[in-house]
C-alpha cells in the first residue's frame, strides 16, 4: 500500500473518531463525577462530553508520544 493511501485511511479513521466525540458531546450534557484520590483532593464534576474529549486528547497525545521516533527497518538488512 502506498504512503498516500495509508495517510488517507488514517485521516478517515481520525475523522470518524472525532465524529463520535461530537455525537457524545451533543447527547451527554449531564455532569459526571471524576474521583482520583491520590491526584485530586476532591471529586471533580464536569459535563460528560468534556470528560470524553479530555480522555480522548490524553489518549491521542500518549499514542503520539509512544510512536514518535519509530523508524521502519530497511529491507536491505
Amino acid at each position: 500500500m502506498t504512503m498516500i493511501v495509508k495517510l488517507i485511511l488514517k485521516t478517515i479513521f481520525l475523522v470518524a473518531v472525532l465524529l463520535l466525540l461530537v455525537i457524545m458531546g451533543m447527547n451527554n450534557r449531564q455532569p459526571v463525577e471524576l474521583s482520583m484520590p491520590p491526584l485530586l483532593p476532591k471529586a471533580q464534576k464536569y459535563p460528560a462530553a468534556l470528560m470524553y474529549f479530555g480522555f480522548f486528547g490524553i489518549g491521542l497525545l500518549t499514542g503520539s508520544i509512544l510512536t514518535a521516533g519509530r523508524r521502519g527497518k530497511s529491507k536491505s538488512e
